[in-house]
């Protein structure tokens, strides 16, 4: 074996500029197969976190607007979930509804001292941090004595909190903060998603009382439920529920417009079946990349062949064996695509390092909140192992038709050869 390493360097040595370029399409196929696949796991890491912020057998109802006339009444009339559609959610799908709760928005000045910021508090039930999840830092979020006893608290963020006390935020846990000219004592603070994004929170019987009192409007509801796995359950109960709290507003039964769902376990199984779309067309493309690699170390082992038809004529006459020759090309071809290879891959996973250093602290403001785009833009062990075979299974496809037309080589055509 040593024999052979020597001659295939020995090879190579003569030979500079040829192995150079064949090692750069293969290196460039399994850098670009890194670095595709290290972006895709960041935007997939990202969706993948997002995602996890939110309960998946969960939804949230928000009041609409009509698009079809029923009964006399106009398409376009605004609509606004009531008590109604809350009892109707309590009572009459208990067989897949678990707990049920709702959401009553207002913004008001929040001050403490001199430091004063406007933010919007959802008035919120306890079953809001299992639907939204909250990371809490310090204190608590809402609870259900906060709830039934209407209780004046607030639960801020941390970007908040920093600038109604910017010396140490977390000094204001316990203490009262005036919300226009009403006093909450601050129960808790959790991290915010982004600078700038997030809401206080409050008890949903305080803030629609002292705020929203006499609108009938409750805001939004959100509930968590069982029962419903499949894509045609989840259809079926949201055509149903939909049906019935159109009837309470006098919508058409059909309209899907006039009350709007978001459904969190219907869009996790869609994003599930997109990543496994992008993963898929990322290997395809990283593939077809390297592709181009094998195709190249294929035509230089075919010159190489040519370039030494006169020594395999030689050592087929000294008696050499077919076998001899087709090891020594396919050797070849295996160190030359698996040294470059992995001069490839470590050039990609240190771009891909680099996208985590740049990319991955970069937030992209939505208008409803802020977002990092990609998380942890970079391969496992696992990519690097399948990588590392599929240079080996590359090189060795690309020396066997070279290989093979060496080891057919008659030593008396071989020795003619100039």
């Amino acid at each position: 074996m040593h024999d052979i390493l020597t001659e295939i360097w020995q090879t190579a040595r003569r030979n500079k500029l040829r192995t150079t370029l064949t090692g750069f399409a293969v290196a460039w196929g399994i850098f670009m197969i890194i670095v595709l696949l290290g972006a895709g796991n960041g935007l997939i890491n990202a969706t993948m976190k997002m995602n996890g912020d939110f309960l998946t057998n969960s939804m949230e109802v928000y009041g609409s607007r009509t698009s079809k006339p029923y009964n006399g009444l106009k398409e376009g009339r605004d609509i606004q979930l009531n008590k109604k559609d809350m009892e109707a959610t309590e009572t009459e799908f208990t067989e897949n509804i678990d707990k049920v709760g709702a959401c009553y928005y207002v913004s008001r000045t929040v001050s403490n001292g001199e430091n004063f910021k406007n933010i919007q508090i959802a008035g919120v039930y306890p079953i809001h941090t299992q639907i939204v999840k909250e990371h809490m830092l310090c204190g608590r979020f809402i609870n259900d004595i906060d709830q039934n006893e209407r209780r004046k608290v607030l639960v801020l963020s941390d970007q908040q909190a920093k600038e109604l006390e910017p010396k140490d935020y977390k000094t204001l846990l316990g203490k009262f903060v005036k919300v226009g000219n009403l006093s909450f004592k601050v129960v808790g603070i959790y991290k915010s998603r982004g600078e700038g994004y997030g809401n206080a929170y409050s008890a949903y019987s305080a803030i629609k009382s002292i705020y929203g009192a006499n609108i009938p409007s409750l805001g939004n509801i959100e509930f968590t439920f069982h029962g419903l796995n499949t894509q045609d359950a989840n259809d079926k109960f949201e055509k149903d529920y939909r049906r019935r709290l159109n009837g309470i507003h006098q919508a058409h039964p059909e309209d899907n417009r006039a009350i709007w769902i978001l459904n969190n376990y219907t869009q996790s199984m869609q994003m599930n079946d997109g990543i496994t779309i992008i993963h898929t067309f990322l290997w395809v493309i990283g593939l077809f990349t390297l592709l181009s690699g094998i195709v190249g170390v294929s035509n230089i082992m075919l010159i190489t062949v040519k370039e030494r038809t006169h020594e395999f004529g030689i050592r087929k006459a000294i008696g050499a064996k077919p076998w001899s020759i087709l090891r020594l090309i396919i050797i070849e071809s295996v160190i030359i695509t698996t040294l470059f290879g992995y001069v490839g891959m470590l050039c990609g996973i240190a771009a891909n390092e680099y996208m985590d250093a740049t990319l991955g602290h970069e937030v992209t403001d939505l208008g409803v909140e802020k977002i990092t785009l990609f998380v942890d833009p970079t391969v496992g062990l696992d990519v690097c192992f399948e990588a590392t075979m599929v240079m080996v299974i590359a090189g060795t496809i690309a020396g066997l038709i070279p290989a093979f037309k060496a080891s057919r080589i008659r030593p008396i055509e071989a020795l003619r050869a100039e």
